[in-house]
């Protein structure tokens, strides 16, 4: 399976058994259009004001989990990784109280899932965009499972939900996944790839041709990684608000809550990284390799 070979669906209210077998096979599925134009609008408005809001409060963690920093196109402060966004917007709380996606925990099989809205990281929205001071351009490889080591539990099923507010065809960079790799063994969850590190593209991987109002959903086991756009300023821009649907014990957080480790870790190698390289990722537009990345992220 290639880039000119990956299957879009439609979603029509349920998840029909051709889509849960291509789930399963695959540990991917892309429906198109999942919310109108019009409530990508909305939501990219409801996820601006929470922004300003913390902005305007020096918020830098929201229940220990640290916000991501930069600057947009036109110099101005932005958070780069929102974490608990639904927390501070009424709106977006509907949305995931909306039984439409309840429908989708029909592809966790036989575990039983929840919105994990006060778990983990929350509502995250990532907002990737090229420009001299950006600290998020690019992800490297890798799966979601270790987190819940870090988080003292054993490696349980889960589902990272992408719903996209931004065009990003396949030459803009992106999502990208190796299909079949959320049925792997131990060994290949842990040491196929080196995590967050690596961001080579793999001759098995394959992306997407994403439209705002789509929807991305892989398997925690997945292996994957975002690419950096070669576009800089407005054409880079890609932001996508990912959805937790977890299993095992509820286990909320609160603002009481500690900085889990691996965003520690993160914080760590983001130093050492700006201290081997310290230009900003728009002097290296062309050059993949050379850009940030950080850990613990979808």
């Amino acid at each position: 399976m290639n880039k000119n070979q990956c299957i879009t669906f439609k979603f029509e209210g349920r998840i029909c058994d051709t889509q849960l077998a291509f789930f399963r096979e695959n540990g991917f599925i892309h429906f198109k259009n999942f919310i109108t134009k019009k409530v990508v609008a909305e939501f990219i408005n409801e996820v601006e004001k929470v922004q300003q809001y913390l902005l305007d409060n020096n918020t830098t963690k929201i229940n220990g989990i640290p916000l991501k920093f930069g600057n947009d196109v036109n110099g101005k402060p932005i958070i780069q990784r929102l974490a608990f966004t639904s927390e501070y917007s009424k709106r977006l709380q509907q949305f995931l109280q909306d039984p439409v996606l309840n429908v989708l925990l029909r592809l966790l099989g036989n575990y039983d899932g929840r919105i994990g809205e006060h778990e983990k990281d929350g509502l995250v929205v990532n907002h990737y965009v090229n420009t001299p001071s950006s600290k998020f351009t690019q992800l490297g490889w890798h799966t979601d499972s270790p987190r819940d080591l870090f988080l003292g539990s054993r490696i349980m099923p889960m589902l990272n939900i992408g719903l996209h507010l931004d065009d990003c065809g396949f030459d803009n960079g992106g999502l990208r996944v190796i299909p079949g790799t959320h049925k792997q063994g131990l060994f290949g969850l842990f040491f196929r790839k080196k995590y967050y590190v690596d961001n080579n593209a793999d001759k098995k991987e394959i992306g997407f041709n994403i439209e705002a109002g789509d929807l991305t959903i892989h398997d925690g086991r997945l292996w994957h990684r975002v690419q950096q756009s070669p576009n800089q300023g407005e054409a880079s821009r890609r932001r996508v608000m990912y959805i937790p649907m977890i299993t095992g014990s509820y286990r909320p957080k609160s603002i009481d809550s500690v900085t889990p480790f691996y965003h520690k870790v993160a914080a760590f190698i983001e130093t050492l990284k700006q201290k081997i390289n310290p230009f900003p990722p728009a002097l290296h537009s062309q050059e993949i390799k050379l850009t940030n990345s950080s850990i613990g992220e979808s």
